[in-house]
């Protein structure tokens, strides 16, 4: 029989960025019953580790403060060298299609800005590695993809959300960033996650056979498989150090809008007891407004975003990015994807690495009824909030006790809403918004606000 050889999952390789100042967990596999040396060269000593019978070791590596390039050599008597290692900021960047939209875009849905941007794209110190599709019914240990560095030609073929993302990281922060993608369009929440963390109730709308996930039910169902992408994409890589977890999908869920705060929730909560690092950082985008209708579904997205809104005060350590003012009515993948990373990257930045003073969101508080005017308050709102083009779009309306919503008239004092109607005398309820499609116009510190709604009907 041939002498097993030291091998890595393909995360680790070449070109490579790993988290710094933390104690590392490194992985693969060798002949079983050997002794395996690690030694990086950023300090040279030598870690070892007893491989075990089934030919698996595993160890955690010190990493020092951002810097590089380094080495890593590792021998049982076999060597092997991992060479133009980076040691800085790792980032998971995941969800579905407007997660995986490449620079240079999809067919005939072009990235505003992204053949300028292009031009400057070039970084060494800028890694990206995306995992290849994969669906599975049962957890794998190894992805395929490599780590490139930014470029002309990679970055074009790499996500425009985590690119802008990565770069803004990159600017701010000077130290290396490595990126891996783990993304699959038109992919279900329920595919992300581990089958031991779901409700048995999520998989009734996939009619899976049972409680289990069949490689029969991943054939049929692909990317919207409950669990397959957790186990064919994300599993594979539980465990590596990084800093945190960047999300952007939901579209795919809007048809079961009511129970996404939940199952997301779920996920990350999930993925933090399966990776062992705490409440790492979850940062995630909410959907951006389209006319759902123009594809034949008749759901209001509005009620997707509103759970996505629940989201960061039901789980700690996370943050939603808003995109109310960057969607596009026609298309469900909007050209603003510096937007999305741009707003994801600040909340990076003023969360986990302590930038103080950066733009934040407003969020709706509540409402108070002062005869025919409601009175619209707003939590986190230390500027004035305001109207994008100065005056009101057609986003606001009231309803009374009727529970008819009729457009409003909206004007701003500071930091409150006002809104009436010649059409309700008596309002009880407001919204804004709250729609498929909507142009968001209400701002507050340069950034949108979400769409809302105070009643429950």
């Amino acid at each position: 029989m041939a002498q097993a050889k030291v091998v890595m999952p393909r995360f680790f390789g070449d070109g490579m960025v790993l988290q710094q100042n933390t104690r590392c967990r490194l992985w693969g596999t060798a002949a079983a019953g050997k002794t395996l040396i690690v030694r990086p060269s950023w300090n040279g000593h030598g870690y070892t580790t007893k491989v075990d019978a089934g030919g698996r070791w595993t160890l955690e590596v010190p990493t020092p403060s951002a810097g590089g390039p380094y080495d890593i050599t590792l021998s049982d008597g076999d060597r092997l060298t991992i060479r133009n290692v980076l040691i800085g900021e790792v980032w998971i960047c995941s969800g579905q299609s407007n997660m995986e939209m490449p620079m240079k875009g999809f067919k005939a849905q072009p990235v505003e800005g992204a053949d300028a941007d292009l031009l400057s794209c070039r970084d060494p110190r800028l890694r990206l590695f995306t995992v290849s599709r994969n669906a599975t019914a049962q957890p794998v240990d190894t992805v395929v993809g490599q780590w490139d560095e930014a470029t002309a030609a990679t970055v074009r073929q790499f996500s425009a959300t985590a690119y802008y993302f990565g770069k803004a990281l990159r600017q701010s922060l000077d130290v290396p960033v490595g990126l891996i993608v783990v993304s699959w369009g038109g992919s279900a929440c329920e595919a992300w996650m581990n089958r031991k963390r779901m409700d048995p109730a999520w998989l009734d709308p996939f009619k899976c056979g049972g409680d289990s996930v069949t490689t029969a039910d991943v054939k049929r169902l692909h990317q919207r498989c409950p669990t397959a992408l957790y186990n064919g994409m994300l599993h594979p890589l539980v465990g590596l150090s990084m800093r945190g977890v960047i999300w952007y999908q939901g579209e795919e869920n809007v048809s079961r809008a009511s129970t996404y705060a939940d199952q997301l929730s779920t996920m990350i909560q999930g993925w933090r007891r399966e990776w062992g690092q705490g409440d790492f950082p979850f940062y995630y985008c909410q959907i951006a407004p389209y006319d759902y209708s123009l594809i034949g579904w008749n759901y209001n997205s509005a009620f997707l975003r509103e759970q996505q809104s629940r989201v960061e005060a039901l789980v700690p350590n996370s943050r939603m990015a808003v995109l109310m003012d960057a969607g596009l009515k026609r298309g469900i993948h909007p050209r603003k994807k510096r937007q999305a990373g741009d707003r994801l990257a600040l909340l990076a930045l003023g969360n986990t690495y302590g930038m103080a003073r950066l733009p934040d969101y407003a969020k709706y508080k509540n409402v108070e009824f002062h005869g025919d005017t409601a009175v619209v308050a707003f939590d986190n709102s230390r500027e004035w909030i305001y109207f994008d083009n100065g005056t009101p779009a057609d986003n606001y309306e009231i309803a009374g006790s009727d529970h008819v919503f009729h457009k409003a008239q909206a004007w701003i004092t500071r930091n409150r809403l006002y809104l009436r109607s010649d059409s309700v005398r008596q309002p009880v309820a407001v919204r804004y918004a709250f729609h498929d499609w909507a142009d968001g116009d209400l701002m507050h510190d340069g950034l949108p606000v979400s769409s809302f709604r105070s009643d429950n009907w």
